[in-house]
């Protein structure tokens, strides 16, 4: 379930079955001078959940992933294999294009595909005085853009990655600073933790503990977190050297989209995302920068060890009926905002400690900012509340956005009898008899 079937290289399409990996499928179809028009951070999806759960990248001229989907093969327990796309039943096909895989096994997608080049990464510090003068810009300028905002600094990360100019070539700018120079406030702050909490229990430390010259930056923030994760200023020093770290790693990097486009995210963690709109690219409402002003002072006024970053990223609408970011207006833009917390170790208390904790901080985020910025969690991150009132709560809220009452019944004319069904699907959208 892993195949490229076959490949249109004239239309720049690409059929394959849903289990492939992203990066196994763009590893193959670069013969053909094509690749996928956007990715997500990361590479090792498989291209039938990236899809079912309304996946994307960032570029406010770029819709989600299910966007890139032309037609697809479902297996239904109902109806056997069926076939749908924008020409075969429409309907269903917009339903089920991020249909959470509720109403079939994904068996075959074609993929509208793009011509491959390669983009030139600027990466550079800002802040947010500066991003508000320049925000419409970034958005319209860029093919893609993305925030990344450290809590308790005015420092905000700007990555745009535009496509490289033949006329004139790779940029010619040589980085100010060496990665050795990048990272060495970082790891000065690791030894001055490690002294000061030398004795405590915690992962650092170890016989076989890796040189420090050997760690990534993301490595020495999980070993700098671990040593007291939910300690607001040890947070706050953690976040300051990661600032310096971004300020010294300003520069120009030239890639394939499949290479540049990625993300190191750092280990094991909690996030949260939610999408919500922005206005529409020739005019941004620039709600999506009032969010993160509120979340910001919010973070500040709760205490909150928040780490970094607090990733925003854009997409243009979709036409998946069950997507965040659907929208009959084409022009539509929407804002994707993650908040996170890591698990930087294996010791069970400490990520019990770590999870209240951020599930206190996403309530409030919730509480304070999803209805008054019309926000909706990302399907691959949403969480099933446990509490009854809540859970009806959240099941009312997802009422008012999706068609569910023609999700469920798209459900039960193809799989009546729930094969298909997990708990997480029953909890969100009970049929009316449940109910």
């Amino acid at each position: 379930m892993d195949k490229v079937l076959s490949v249109d290289k004239e239309k720049k399409r690409v059929t394959v079955q849903a289990g492939i990996r992203v990066q196994q499928l763009v590893d193959e179809i670069k013969e053909f001078g094509i690749t996928l028009q956007n990715f997500a951070s990361i590479r090792e999806q498989q291209i039938g959940g990236i899809v079912q759960v309304g996946a994307h990248g960032t570029g406010a001229r770029l819709p989600p992933i299910d966007e890139q989907v032309i037609s697809m093969k479902l297996v239904t327990p109902a109806k056997g294999t069926i076939e749908i796309s924008k020409e075969k039943d429409p309907e269903l096909f917009y339903l089920a294009r991020c249909g959470l895989g509720g109403l079939g096994v994904v068996a075959e997608v074609t993929l509208q595909c793009v011509e491959r080049q390669e983009l030139v990464e600027h990466t550079f510090l800002s802040n947010m005085k500066d991003i508000k003068k320049n925000h419409k810009k970034f958005l319209s300028e860029n093919k893609h853009v993305k925030y990344l905002y450290i809590p308790y600094t005015d420092a905000v990360v700007v990555v745009t990655c535009n496509p490289m100019s033949k006329r004139k070539g790779p940029p010619k700018n040589k980085p100010k600073y060496t990665t050795e120079e990048a990272l060495q406030h970082v790891r000065d702050l690791y030894l001055e933790s490690l002294t000061k909490y030398r004795g405590q229990a915690t992962d650092s430390g170890s016989p076989d503990e890796p040189e420090i010259v050997e760690l990534s930056f993301t490595e020495l923030r999980d070993k700098l977190l671990a040593m007291d994760p939910l300690n607001k200023e040890h947070v706050i020093k953690v976040n300051k050297a990661e600032a310096e770290y971004w300020r010294k790693s300003e520069g120009y990097r030239v890639g394939w989209s499949d290479e540049i486009l990625g993300f190191d995210c750092g280990g094991h963690q909690w996030v949260s995302e939610t999408c919500f709109p922005a206005g529409t690219l020739s005019k941004p409402s620039m709600k999506d920068l009032e969010y993160i002003e509120e979340l910001m002072q919010l973070i500040e006024k709760e205490s909150v060890p928040a780490p970094a970053p607090i990733e925003q990223r854009w997409t243009a609408c979709s036409k998946s009926r069950m997507s965040p970011a659907y929208s009959s207006a084409d022009d539509d833009i929407f804002s994707w905002v993650g908040i996170i917390m890591y698990l930087p170790t294996m010791d069970a208390r400490q990520r019990r400690q770590i999870t209240e904790e951020f599930f206190h901080y996403r309530h409030m985020t919730q509480a304070q900012l999803w209805d008054h910025y019309s926000a909706f969690e990302h399907w691959a991150k949403i969480e099933v509340p446990k509490d009854k009132e809540e859970l009806a709560a959240l099941q009312a809220r997802l009422k008012k956005k999706f068609p569910v009452d023609a999700y469920n019944q798209a459900r039960k004319e193809l799989d009546p009898n729930r094969i298909l069904s997990n708990n997480m699907l029953e909890k969100l959208f009970p049929s009316s008899e449940a109910v």
